[in-house]
């Protein structure tokens, strides 16, 4: 098993996000169909329950500020590193992740920023990843190298394509 753990935007962000998104906007939900969202191999990914969206769910698209998220909790201040960006989440609760979530959306040959931020809340490096078949395998590396750097708090994984915030990782 991993020592690192995909997060999910908590539960209590997803009820905010679910009234007013971090742009000010309140929820539009619609229906998932095959040809409603724009759909991948993998599907579009859910980042309330780290799983991709299925046709005939209840979902939204909603702007989304993790850093600025995390910062709120930590004290920190990220400053011009502050961005939101769009994501999709169901348009009601949900039950979250099943079970402990390793890697998700790790399709092979995908293109991934892994991109670091400092307990400032600054960024403090990155890299590109390209999925490689051993999925696991290429985020471990990933991620033992962003927390070799003791300043080091947390890990943002993006898409490369539209840069969407996928999933969050913090210090073990």
């Amino acid at each position: 098993m991993s020592t690192y753990e995909a997060r999910p935007v908590p539960a209590g962000v997803l009820d905010e996000l679910r009234t007013r998104d971090d742009s000010g906007r309140p929820l539009r939900p619609f229906t998932a169909t095959e040809d409603g969202i724009p759909m991948d191999s993998v599907g579009s990914p859910l980042r309330c329950c780290l799983r991709p969206v299925a046709p005939g769910e209840r979902i939204a698209l909603v702007s989304y500020a993790p850093l600025r998220r995390w910062a709120a909790e930590t004290g920190a201040d990220p400053g011009a590193y502050d961005e939101a960006g769009p994501v999709f989440i169901h348009a009601e609760p949900c039950e979250g992740p099943r079970g402990r979530t390793e890697f998700p959306f790790a399709r092979p040959g995908a293109l991934r920023t892994v991109r670091r931020y400092d307990t400032a809340g600054r960024i403090a490096g990155g890299r590109l990843l390209e999925i490689p078949e051993d999925a696991a395998a290429g985020f471990e590396k990933a991620f033992d190298e962003a927390f070799a750097d003791p300043s080091v708090a947390l890990v943002h994984v993006r898409a490369l394509e539209y840069g969407c915030f996928m999933f969050e990782v913090r210090r073990p």
